[in-house]
């Protein structure tokens, strides 16, 4: 049973997601552990209480220093000992101690077609105003490893979604959520959580696809 921990620092729709496919049995062999929220208002955790999952805040306001809060972050997940870590929105920079403790069990989903509009800043709708600007006629979402630089991890699934003339970055955005983000970040923990997912020479292979 692959135990997974959730950071998230919004409303939670890819957490619910995750639930929702979790106790439909799509998402196999997976346990919800804890979700963490550097956000104490954040709808997600309220989702986490709703469905029974332990649900914590752990805000970088709370501590002097933000050594502190890394610190403290660390050992909050270190306590629930988890297999995978997966980012759901969560807009706060993985101390550089959890990404080499965790190598390769941290996840993230982004919602464009790495490396297309990604990087630092690239967040929220951030990145589908900048896809907008740039007039590019696809987009979509990617969920890949979390390693040290900024969605510069292995790739593990991409899913494309049409831009439709007259789109707003929220209508876009929303899109996105619904035809790529909630369909493969799930998939990917269930490919994890069955073995299927496997990290060579920087590149991840899904094995037996």
């Amino acid at each position: 049973m692959l135990r997974i921990g959730v950071l998230v620092s919004g409303g939670g729709t890819n957490l619910q997601a995750i639930i929702d496919k979790v106790k439909s049995g799509e998402v196999s062999n997976t346990e919800i552990a804890f979700v963490i929220s550097n956000n104490e208002n954040a709808y997600a955790l309220t989702r986490a209480q709703n469905a029974g999952i332990a649900a914590e805040c752990v805000s970088p306001k709370k501590y002097a220093s933000r050594a502190q809060f890394e610190e403290a972050l660390l050992d909050t997940i270190d306590a629930y000992q988890v297999d995978l870590i997966v980012l759901a929105g969560f807009l706060v920079i993985i101390p550089e101690a959890m990404i080499k403790k965790y190598k390769n069990r941290i996840i993230n989903i982004h919602p464009s077609l790495i490396p297309s509009f990604c990087g630092t800043g690239a967040y929220g709708l951030h990145v589908h105003e900048k896809a907008l600007a740039r007039g590019v006629k696809v987009s979509g979402a990617t969920v890949h490893f979390v390693d040290e630089g900024t969605d510069t991890g292995p790739i593990i699934l991409q899913k494309a979604v049409e831009i439709k003339e007259g789109d707003t970055p929220e209508v876009l955005q929303r899109r996105i959520m619904e035809q790529a983000e909630w369909i493969i970040l799930p998939r990917a923990i269930d490919l994890i959580a069955n073995g299927k997912v496997e990290v060579v020479d920087g590149i991840a292979h899904i094995i037996g696809e």
